[in-house]
């Protein structure tokens, strides 16, 4: 693989005073539950498939997140919930006393850097295989439509399968896992937990209409499909305080096999129902969705996230990312590939670059090439 020096140095486009102004908004301080952050870059969750068997964190993981901590809150990487919540290889877990204890290291090493850790808590549904599973079952999902996606492996792609309907009791199970997950991750040390309900994931796949077929009390009219996960907030909130549960989202996103035909009324919906509970904030991840995102602004009286749309091509940087500040629409921008190639993405975006680029050959897997040793702007 190639490493971090491969990537291009890029300057950001000239600053004017208006921009100037922006970039202030970013470095302001604001209160997410009962956090003071400093500044209003976050950096956002990425997978980056370097956990060993087993789901535990490492040494390097620790080294990779307390190099970012000056960001005003770090959201984990997605961590599962439960063995048969997986759905990738290499990725990390919240389910076990091994994990939790690994993980501990990781949020003292954050601390000691002066950060704060959300732990992303993720059931990723159909997106699985039997092969990731101790017992070899099949993944589970609201309805047996399979995603058309696969699985990586080191020998293979291997076709997520159709997976088994979801029972009453699966529900519940499932819901009880978000939230000892959620206390797990307490234990472990963070200062939170992000829900995911984004990306094509379990929580998703209820509430989109083209994966949730079910005619019972959790599919068809949108009130049902935001059922489980207004049930799984619920539990999360009541394991470790609304303070400390924030829920990521992801309208009309496609990625995963997903197709939501009623985006605008099903994220309005659930903004709605979100602002019953004092929720640390809503986190929502464009794909040139802005509309959307004003609706559910609309309807979210606390603090949103934004992670703004962005491409291989185009990624976001902290000067797009202010606008949605500026505009009143968010109250902080999440950024992802910035901070993989930046750990010292603030330094950088107070001297008004250069960046970094990242390097697609290292994102998943390998070893510290990629991941620990990209270079910060006073070396």
């Amino acid at each position: 693989m190639r490493g971090p020096a491969a990537g291009l140095i890029r300057r950001p486009p000239t600053r004017d005073t208006d921009v100037n102004s922006l970039m202030e908004t970013l470095f302001s301080p604001l209160t997410v539950g009962k956090l003071d952050l400093p500044n209003r870059l976050v950096m956002g969750p990425m997978t980056r498939s370097r956990v060993p068997d087993g789901g535990q964190v490492t040494v390097l993981t620790a080294e990779y997140y307390a190099q970012r901590a000056s960001a005003g809150l770090i959201i984990s990487e997605a961590t599962g919930i439960s063995d048969i919540g997986s759905g990738y290889l290499y990725s990390p877990g919240l389910h076990t006393a091994g994990q939790v204890d690994a993980w501990r290291e990781v949020t003292d090493a954050v601390h000691a850097a002066g950060g704060r850790i959300f732990a992303q808590l993720v059931h990723c549904g159909r997106i699985g295989h039997p092969s990731l599973y101790a017992d070899g079952a099949l993944p589970i999902a609201p309805s047996p439509i399979a995603s058309g996606e696969q699985l990586y492996t080191p020998e293979e792609m291997l076709e997520h399968p159709v997976p088994r309907e979801m029972t009453a009791e699966d529900i519940a199970v499932t819901v009880e896992d978000f939230a000892a997950a959620a206390r797990n991750a307490i234990e472990a040390g963070f200062d939170g937990v992000e829900i995911h309900a984004a990306n094509g994931f379990l929580l998703h796949q209820f509430l989109d209409d083209s994966t949730n077929r079910r005619t019972d009390a959790y599919g068809g009219s949108i009130a049902n499909r935001i059922r489980l996960t207004e049930e799984v907030v619920a539990a999360v909130t009541a394991a470790i305080g609304p303070e400390r549960t924030g829920i990521r989202v992801s309208p009309a996103v496609t990625i995963n096999g997903m197709g939501e035909t009623d985006s605008p009324e099903l994220y309005t919906a659930l903004a709605r129902s979100l602002a019953a509970t004092p929720l640390a904030y809503v986190h929502v991840a464009e794909v040139m969705t802005r509309e959307i995102t004003r609706l559910i602004r609309a309807e979210w009286p606390g603090v949103l996230l934004l992670s703004p749309h962005a491409t291989e091509a185009s990624p976001a940087t902290p000067e797009s990312g202010a606008e949605a500040l500026r505009e009143g629409l968010a109250d902080a921008v999440v950024l992802a590939r910035a901070w993989l190639a930046n750990p010292d993405l603030t330094v950088r975006a107070e001297a008004g670059g250069p960046y970094t680029e990242a390097d697609p050959a290292t994102y998943y897997g390998g070893d510290h090439r990629g991941y620990t040793d990209y270079p910060t702007l006073n070396g």
